[in-house]
């Protein structure tokens, strides 16, 4: 009870109170004071194109006798053309250090430093970069979830959906392809071909043509949408996935979601969709906030595994 009590009170103070943190180091001081995680800003996890890909770490603070702690790693949306991981630390990171959890908030290149694919090749970049510094920071590397919202939902879906063998490590090429413990899609894209030259195509100046902007001219534009496509890599054994979505949304069609929803169904992986009724693109009420993110509290505590005990962590 007091636990839920808590991450009710979070999602109130990250929704309903923006405007006490205006600066990076005010939104880490939020965190800092009511949560008692442990910050790092702006770690290179990347060098590509001149670009440096930062992340920023807010730790659960620990003990001699605390386990490593689960972490979320947390992709920022922006139609992968705008937004900053400092713009999601009071919507998206309270809620997770409130739940137990340790964050990861990265950064990756925008349209206007690299068209696609680089933002997935980043990413799969960052989620290596958890795994191989998960000691460094007392993370448990077997207990990763992936989460973002719009361009970061479709980015935390193809970073946990990916394999070695896809193609998109380039970046950073090793043997072993991290396991990732569950999704969290806030209203991603999931069909890029579809808002490419589909149905759901955004037209311009009426509407904001991000996908376009993100694929831009390139002459295998229409190969690079499908392989960038989450729908594309539904399979069995899949990590748990979890998508929330207004079926009013005006940007990301809500069948989207509906759509992976039941692709998951199919191939038998454990999934859940929370629709939220009349819901836009983010803008959902308080409580509706509150409800979501009570459902994915839910939803992960059933799907990924507690920490090892000494007791059973050499069986």
């Amino acid at each position: 009870m007091l636990k839920r009590l808590s991450l009710g009170l979070v999602v109130v103070l990250a929704l309903a109170a923006p405007a006490i943190a205006q600066s990076s180091q005010d939104l880490q001081s939020a965190v800092t004071l009511s949560q008692k995680v442990a910050p790092i800003a702006n770690v290179v996890y990347l060098r590509a194109n001149g670009w440096e890909g930062k992340l920023d770490i807010y730790a659960q603070r620990s003990t001699p006798d605390r386990p490593p702690s689960p972490v979320v790693l947390y992709i920022h949306g922006g139609g992968w053309v705008r937004g900053t991981k400092e713009g999601s630390v009071l919507s998206a990171v309270l809620p997770y250090v409130a739940m137990g959890y340790s964050v990861v908030n990265v950064e990756y290149r925008l349209g206007n430093v690299s068209l696609a694919p680089a933002a997935i090749e980043d990413c799969r970049c960052a989620l290596r970069w958890v795994v191989a510094h998960a000691k460094d920071y007392k993370l448990d590397p077997d207990r990763i979830v992936v989460a973002g919202a719009s361009a970061g939902g479709h980015l935390a879906l193809t970073t946990g959906m990916l394999t070695r063998a896809n193609g998109f490590d380039r970046m950073c090429q090793e043997e072993n392809d991290p396991k990732v413990a569950a999704i969290i899609n806030f209203f991603g894209i999931t069909d890029l071909p579809d808002m490419l030259d589909g149905p759901n195509k955004k037209p311009f100046p009426e509407s904001w043509p991000y996908t376009v902007q993100w694929i831009g001219n390139q002459p295998n534009r229409v190969e690079i949408a499908k392989a960038a496509s989450p729908l594309t890599y539904v399979r069995a054994g899949l990590p748990p996935i979890i998508s929330i979505h207004g079926d009013a949304d005006p940007l990301v069609p809500y069948q989207h979601s509906v759509r992976l929803n039941d692709a998951l169904q199919k191939a038998g992986v454990p999934h859940e969709l929370v629709t939220v009724p009349g819901g836009g693109h983010g803008n959902f009420s308080l409580d509706q906030w509150q409800r979501a993110y009570a459902a994915i509290e839910k939803f992960l505590a059933a799907n990924v595994k507690p920490a090892k005990t000494p007791s059973t962590a050499g069986q």
